[in-house]
């Protein structure tokens, strides 16, 4: 194994974490602010590492195998949150609160341990955002280029060489992660002057665009996007919410190439759309005929703030307009199901992702269609293509791994003495990185910062797993890689 070529990387990208620590110290002294040292001191202890793990490898090698890209793809998930906690901590934070912070951003979790938001100087609130907006790319890149390689998950059905992507319209993966950074930051700016047209002030809109195209949900106020739920910006977060929970590469092809219509025959976005808005007629249908008294002023209210909140926990987000905790059982089961979804694969969105959801449905009618016919032979069809078995194979464990590190985290976080819904609620949402939980001690309302340090250590190793995909982190758990 050329570990050369993975401290190499590490160092790359450590140093480019240290630069975007910069904005944040400009921003303090611009503010007036006296804690501009600590980024300027911290942006520099972080290019120095990077540089220096840089030069210790002695350069890039000349090429790398799969095995050195799953080591690479695991450890940079857990080296930038440990390098990122360096302001948290010189602000003041814990160990612990600082690197639960660090992971919830750069997982764009936006599971939040911070309070007094609208109190905390600007300077850590942008470095927040920048987290989670440089966590959203790397997740969009990660899924695009290199889990398909790695073969993780089910991701093999969206190779470069048997995608919609491939030919001559973008040759080479170089190519295609170049084109979705710039698609990225086309559709972020299109957001922040979106937001800044709907009445937020220019750093709110910025920071606030950050984080819904990476489907972080981190904010700038205590009580999260409810600060502007009474405006127009409500309505372009659900639109921005929805496009970041869509395939970064059918957005490419729709932004820079002019086509449109892979989008709209795709399974991917079909089923996303409809779960979204099935979920929001259920909550509002349900509202109208029990609720009483009402909780929402008039049905289009009631639809809007159900499709608002429904879009935030599918892809992840996390912004709450509202605690929508509080609209009874049934809503709460529904946003509960809704944690575990997430969006399409190829975004920045979480969760179990469309696709897997489909070929897991068609696998259990297949599996009922063999029980009564044995010797029929039943094959799983998705996109118009017949699943290999390899690639069912890599869906089923990936949804087995998900639901058992679910149960587990669920099980160690009752047995640091949270109660049953925050124990549940507070697994799904990290191994899920979408951030809020039920409840009113992690609920929309509330914030991680009671749980105990064994509780936060708990959330954040599952918000890794999760954003990980599993299968990555447990594959170097095995004997057999490091045997080559």
């Amino acid at each position: 194994m050329q570990i050369r070529a993975v401290i190499f990387a590490i160092g790359l990208m450590v140093a480019l974490l240290g630069v975007a620590m910069l904005p944040s110290a400009l921003l303090d002294i611009a503010d007036g602010s006296d804690q501009w040292p600590i980024f300027l001191v911290s942006s520099a202890i972080s290019i120095l590492i990077g540089a220096g793990l840089a030069v210790l490898s002695g350069g890039a090698p000349p090429s790398t195998t799969t095995r050195e890209a799953f080591l690479l793809t695991v450890l940079i998930w857990i080296v930038l949150p440990v390098i990122a906690t360096i302001p948290f901590i010189s602000y003041g934070q814990s160990f612990t609160d600082a690197l639960f912070e660090a992971v919830s951003g750069l997982t764009t979790t936006g599971a939040t341990v911070m309070t007094g938001l609208d109190s905390t100087p600007r300077g850590i609130l942008l470095w927040r955002a920048i987290l989670q907006w440089i966590g959203g790319i790397g997740i969009i890149v990660t899924a695009i280029a290199i889990l398909p390689m790695l073969r993780v998950g089910g991701m093999q059905l969206f190779q470069i060489e048997s995608s919609d992507m491939s030919g001559k319209v973008l040759p080479r993966i170089t190519e295609i992660t170049a084109q979705t950074g710039i698609v990225y930051v086309i559709i972020s700016a299109a957001c922040a002057l979106t937001y800044a047209a709907s009445g937020m002030t220019p750093f709110d809109a910025i920071a606030h665009s950050m984080t819904t195209m990476s489907a972080g949900g981190y904010s700038t106020h205590d009580t999260s996007f409810g600060y502007f739920a009474d405006t127009p910006a409500a309505y372009a977060a659900t639109f921005f919410m929805f496009v970041a929970g869509l395939p970064f590469s059918l957005l490419t092809l729709m932004i820079l190439h002019g086509r449109w219509r892979p989008m709209f025959t795709d399974p991917q976005p079909r089923l996303y759309v409809s779960l979204a808005v099935g979920f929001a007629v259920v909550i509002v249908i349900w509202h109208e005929a029990v609720v009483d008294p009402p909780i929402f002023n008039h049905i289009f209210h009631g639809f809007r703030e159900a499709l608002f909140n429904i879009i935030s926990i599918m892809t992840g987000t996390g912004y709450a307009s509202a605690p929508y905790d509080t609209w009874g059982e049934p809503a709460v089961v529904v946003f509960l199901i809704a944690t575990f979804l997430g969006g399409c694969a190829g975004s920045a969105a979480c969760g179990i992702k469309m696709f897997r959801l489909e070929i897991s449905f068609k696998a259990v009618l297949a599996y009922a269609a063999q029980i009564v016919r044995p010797n029929r032979v039943v094959r799983i069809r998705y996109a118009g293509r017949t699943v290999p078995s390899d690639t069912l194979q890599s869906v089923m464990v990936f949804v087995f791994l998900y639901m058992a590190t679910f149960i587990v985290a669920a099980i160690l976080l009752s047995m640091t003495g949270e109660d049953l819904l925050t124990s549940i609620s507070g697994a799904a949402t990290s191994v899920s990185n979408v951030g809020p939980g039920l409840g009113p001690v992690i609920g929309p309302s509330g914030t991680f910062q009671p749980l105990s340090d064994a509780g936060k250590w708990i959330c954040l190793t599952a918000m890794l797993l999760g954003r990980l995909e599993f299968v990555a982190v447990f594959t170097l758990l095995t004997a057999r890689f490091w045997r080559g």
